[in-house]
């Protein structure tokens, strides 16, 4: 504790708190913020009388650019509070933290890329699994984000929080190269050209990692994009074709007392078949459309719709021999998937009865049709069908919200929506699944003086369970809902303390029916027992000159089980604490030429491992940075540290049952860990033309 309160807390107090790094966000989310003044990594617009909470914002390309990020991933820690980091192999959908929650591969933090869902429903893997893995993240052209279940246009998975993030419709032709150890290569290039009356945009990337692993990850992957669009974000159209190909060997968390006894290094894995392989292909289009007649005129409409098919393939032996002593507990989680879905939204100012308000009202559905498979394995060759469904899911949302101003300095934001989702399971959990849930949302703002607000919020959520777990065959026998329903507070305030210097200041509550809990005997989470957590998040900054930004958000939180049992009221992998820090240093130079780079330091607070709090996890620190110099004509140089002083902790920790050969058949209980990678450098030459 001593060390990060060294670390974060004091450059919290004396550097101080965050330019608004928020927009308002009616629905659509992902579109970058038009903004007159820019303040060193990012355009962060103030926030003060748009805002509906003091938690949620936006982030601009410039600040994506600098953060060092390790992996693709990672660009989401820009969002304050927001901790991303792996536990196994890197082609793998990354562990997300965030006020106390840990999400697991993405359950609770709904994520959308160019309007396009990421979080997959009654996963192999995984409830809401979230892998960014086919992003690029040269052509990402902002995130917005929200906290809390208190935003109407928002749905599944995103009561703790959600991301929406926007893509390019054009980029300068460049090239870039990386090289780096541990095995890291890259090539990247993009390029935009002019067809008919719109923009045709092409990009590409190739990666190559092996990590510091005994067994290499020898990760494979390539993306590519091609987008056409016409006109402007506010009208206009595009059309965008993805497609993403992994293929990777796997370090998971591995068994303390197998390192202890020498069987593994630090870095070694007692299954060195472990990996995964993964395909994404995609079509998605967006519209953004002012109405000038009719009866909707003076309205705006914005529509997107997609399609998307997945494969994946993961092998993973979290518990060696427990189950099956003589060929391994390995196992194929095996996945192929359709989704596809749209949203329509309307926005409109009107003035009734004397005052102004605002009106966004919209539709969303969804239907994805999944063949998931569990089969155990021995080196990757499959001996026992263990589990065998064909699930469908249609859903979709309904909202309403408007933001009425009562008096200069009073304003309300009241929203309502209503879900429906049914499903249909023809397999090993058959059965047949339904559930609405009617969700009414609301925040009142005052300002009570000029550059300061404060906000008190109140809204219901949820996130859908998978339907394996449902249906009256199912791991639950049907206890489970369909719906976990969560509720939130929250009472925040948002203040321009001084020019250049800005806080925000939040105190929340969430409550949730069910917990999703992780299973390591299959690698899977499932419905769990009733949850509530308590909190309070402090961001923060201060942009003293023109060319630099300091950056500091810590959020603290205490969260138990609600329901009483003997077993204990910890919730295992809840951390109680997160915090991190970040320095900016932009345009450092003639104009388009200079210096640019980041500096990060994430922390990772202890937390419990089981129930009764017995066993803990130390939590981690570490420190990242980049540095970039451009020369006139567009040539870059720049240079990536990750963990810059090596730091020994574990990237996540778990504790479970599993056993090694020669132990009782009943097994042994033991912390198993997955170390962060030790101190690396990446180098990249680029070039735009």
């Amino acid at each position: 504790m001593g060390r990060f309160f060294t670390g974060i807390i004091t450059p919290l107090l004396f550097l101080s708190s965050p330019t608004a790094l928020a927009a308002c966000m009616e629905g659509d989310a992902s579109s970058p913020a038009t903004l007159d003044d820019v303040v060193v990594t990012a355009a962060r617009r103030d926030l003060i009388g748009t805002a509906a909470t003091s938690s949620q914002g936006v982030v601009v390309k410039e600040e994506l650019d600098l953060l060092p990020a390790y992996r693709v991933g990672q660009m989401l820690e820009t969002v304050p509070g927001l901790v991303v980091t792996s536990h196994s192999g890197e082609g793998k959908a990354n562990q997300y933290l965030l006020r106390g929650f840990n999400l697991d591969h993405g359950t609770d933090m709904a994520t959308s890329v160019d309007g396009m869902p990421v979080n997959m429903r009654t996963h192999a893997h995984g409830q809401g699994y979230t892998d960014l893995n086919f992003v690029i993240p040269e052509l990402a052209s902002g995130i917005g984000y929200t906290k809390g279940p208190y935003f109407a246009a928002q749905g599944d998975f995103s009561a703790v929080g959600s991301i929406q993030m926007g893509y390019l419709d054009q980029i300068p032709a460049q090239v870039a190269l990386t090289a780096g150890t541990l095995g890291y290569r890259r090539a990247f290039a993009a390029g935009t050209t002019a067809v008919g009356a719109g923009q045709l945009m092409a990009g590409g990337e190739l990666v190559h990692y092996d990590g510091p692993w005994d067994h290499p990850d020898n990760l494979r992957k390539g993306n590519a994009v091609l987008r056409y669009g016409q006109g402007e974000r506010d009208d206009g159209f595009s059309v965008t074709a993805m497609y993403y190909r992994a293929l990777w060997n796997a370090t998971t968390d591995q068994p303390e007392r197998a390192i202890a006894q020498g069987l593994i290094g630090r870095y070694g894995t007692l299954d060195p078949t472990d990996g995964g392989q993964a395909r994404r292909m995609s079509l998605s289009g967006t519209l953004a459309t002012p109405v000038e007649a009719g009866w909707l005129a003076g309205g705006q409409v914005t529509a997107n719709a997609y399609v998307i098919n997945n494969q994946l393939t993961l092998w993973n032996n979290f518990t060696h021999f427990l189950d099956n002593p003589v060929d391994g507990d390995q196992h194929a989680q095996n996945e192929s998937r359709m989704v596809a879905g749209g949203a329509v939204s309307y926005s409109r100012p009107v003035s009734l009865l004397g005052l102004d308000h605002e009106i966004v009202t919209g539709l969303d559905a969804r239907f994805d049709d999944v063949h998931v498979d569990l089969r155990a394995t021995k080196a990757r060759v499959a001996h026992a069908l263990l589990s065998d469904d064909n699930v469908r899911e249609a859903g979709g949302g309904a909202y309403a919200q408007a933001t009425s101003h009562w008096t200069p300095w009073l304003r309300t934001v009241v929203g309502v929506r209503e879900d429906y989702l049914t499903a249909t399971d023809h397999g090993s959990n058959a059965g047949v699944v339904a559930a609405r849930l009617f969700q009414p949302k609301g925040s009142a703002i005052a300002t009570l003086w000029e550059g300061t607000e404060v906000y008190v919020s109140a809204g219901r959520g949820f996130h859908s369970d998978d339907v394996r777990g449902v249906t009256p065959k199912g791991a639950n026998g049907g206890d489970a809902p369909l719906l976990a329903k969560a509720t939130g507070e929250e009472v925040g305030i948002r203040s321009t303390l001084l020019p250049n210097l800005t806080a925000t200041l939040t105190a929340f509550q969430m409550d949730f029916v069910s917990e999703l809990t992780y299973d390591a005997d299959v690698g899977q989470t499932e419905a769990g027992r009733p949850s509530r957590r308590r909190g309070l998040e402090l961001n923060t900054t201060y942009a003293p000159v023109g060319w630099l930004e300091f950056y500091g958000s810590v959020a603290f939180s205490h969260a138990r089980y609600t329901d009483r049992d003997p077993a204990g009221s910890f919730i295992p992998d809840a951390p109680k604490l997160i915090g991190s820090l970040a320095i900016y240093l932009r345009d450092l130079g003639p104009q388009e030429t200079g210096w640019s780079g980041g500096v990060e330091y994430r922390y990772f607070g202890a937390h419990p491992l089981i129930e009764d709090n017995s066993v803990r996890s130390s939590g981690s620190q570490e420190w990242n940075l980049t540095a970039n110099y451009t020369l006139e004509g567009g040539l870059r140089f720049g240079v990536g540290l990750y963990n810059v002083f090596d730091s020994k902790d574990d990237a996540a920790d778990y504790y479970y049952t599993d056993r090694l050969k020669g132990e009782p058949a009943e097994g042994v209980g033991d912390l198993h860990v997955h170390p962060l990678e030790p101190r690396s450098v990446r180098f990249t030459v680029g070039k735009v033309f």
